[in-house]
C-alpha cells in the first residue's frame, strides 16, 4: 500500500512537470515578468502539495530584486521548495541540464547552468548573474557547490558572490531543512548525496509519510566593501545562525 501510493505521488508528480512544461513554452512569451512568478510560485506551491510536503517561511521577504538569495544546499527538491517561497533565476550546476523533466523546466525557467569545474565557465556566469543583478533582477545560488545530508552546512565557495559585488546588489541567507513532522526531527529522506541516484531520492521522499521544509531567511545586506571572500564567509555564518534557531521561531 505504501509503494503504492508512493508510485501515485511520482506519477502525479511528472504530470505537473509535463504541465509545467508545457506552460512555459506556450503561456509565458505573453506574460510579463510578474505574472511569471506568479506562475511559477502558484506552480512550485502546487507541487509541495502533491508530494505531501507542507512549507514553513520564516523571517523577512525581500522585495523582487535585486537580491542575491544564498541557501545551503539538501536535497532536488530545493529549487521548488525557494521558488514557492519568492520566485527567482537559479545558479544550477550543469548535469540539472540533462534531469528528466526537471532539467527542462529549468532551461526554460531562464536557469543559469555553470560548470564547477571550469574557471572559466564560472567567470561567464558570474559575468551574467552580475548583469541580472543590475537589471533589477532575483538570483538564488547554492554557494556550498554540492548537496548536504542536512545535518551541517558546507564551507561556502566565493567565485558566485563576486556578482553581487560587481552589481553591489544586497545578498540574502536562507537555511533550507527537512523535517519529520512526526518527531519534528530533522529527516534525510529528501537528501541527494554521495551515491544516491535522483531517482532514490525522490522514491524515499515520496513513501515518506509527512515531510515539512522549512525556510528560514535573513534580513537581506549590502556588500557594505565586502570582497567575494568576506561576503561568503558571513553569509555561510548567517546561514548557520538561521539553522540554529529553535522551532517556532
Amino acid at each position: 500500500m505504501k509503494n503504492a501510493l508512493a508510485a501515485w505521488k511520482l506519477a502525479r508528480l511528472a504530470a505537473h512537470l509535463a504541465s509545467g512544461l508545457w506552460t512555459m513554452r506556450f503561456v509565458f512569451p505573453a506574460l510579463e515578468p510578474a505574472q511569471k512568478e506568479q506562475r511559477i510560485q502558484a506552480w512550485a506551491l502546487a507541487a509541495l502539495g502533491l508530494l505531501t510536503i507542507e512549507l514553513k517561511v520564516t523571517g523577512p521577504l525581500p522585495d523582487s530584486g535585486p537580491v542575491l538569495r544564498a541557501a545551503n544546499h539538501v536535497s532536488w527538491l530545493d529549487i521548488l521548495v525557494l521558488q514557492a517561497v519568492c520566485p527567482s533565476r537559479f545558479v544550477a550546476k550543469a548535469e540539472v541540464r540533462h534531469w528528466p523533466l526537471m532539467g527542462r523546466l529549468a532551461i526554460n525557467a531562464g536557469t543559469l547552468f555553470i560548470s564547477r569545474e571550469s574557471p572559466r565557465d564560472a567567470l561567464r556566469v558570474v559575468h551574467q548573474m552580475a548583469e541580472h543583478l543590475k537589471a533589477g533582477e532575483a538570483l538564488t545560488i547554492f554557494p556550498e557547490g554540492t548537496t548536504s545530508n542536512g545535518l551541517q552546512v558546507l564551507p561556502f565557495h566565493a567565485n558566485l558572490f563576486q556578482a553581487a559585488v560587481s552589481a553591489d546588489a544586497p545578498v540574502q541567507p536562507a537555511a533550507l531543512q527537512f523535517v519529520d513532522r512526526a518527531s519534528g526531527q530533522i529527516s534525510l529522506a529528501p537528501a541527494y548525496i554521495d551515491d544516491d541516484t535522483l531517482l532514490q531520492s525522490m522514491w524515499r521522499t515520496v513513501r515518506h509519510p509527512g515531510l515539512r521544509a522549512e525556510v528560514r531567511l535573513g534580513p537581506a545586506q549590502p556588500p557594505l566593501g565586502r570582497d567575494r571572500r568576506a561576503l561568503a564567509r558571513d553569509t555561510r555564518g548567517a546561514v548557520e545562525d538561521l539553522r540554529e534557531l529553535p522551532t517556532g521561531s
